[in-house]
């Protein structure tokens, strides 16, 4: 594996360790240290806020697949996290 590949797969790893982080921070996904649900809106939008600077700095800089995953991520992360904020005005 040459340098760009390897930096590519480190990149597609953060991404999807902040989709996880959020999904577990929304309550979508049980947390493996303790295999429960908790859910903490506010380090959601902590999360989501990250991967949109993320993709604001490496603008320019990305491979069309890797800008559509990013895109994806923060747009499946973003409709959970409407969805969940609207549980709460219930």
């Amino acid at each position: 594996m040459n340098s760009n590949e390897q930096q590519q797969m480190l990149f597609l790893q953060l991404i999807s360790s902040l989709h996880g982080a959020a999904l577990m921070q929304m309550g979508k996904m049980k947390n493996p240290a303790n295999d429960k649900l908790e859910r903490n809106l506010e380090q959601a939008e902590l999360t989501i806020e990250m991967l949109d600077m993320l993709k604001e700095k490496t603008k320019g800089n990305l491979s069309n697949d890797e800008e559509k995953f990013v895109s994806s991520v923060i747009s499946e992360v973003k409709l959970n996290f409407v969805d969940e904020k609207a549980k709460d005005s219930k």
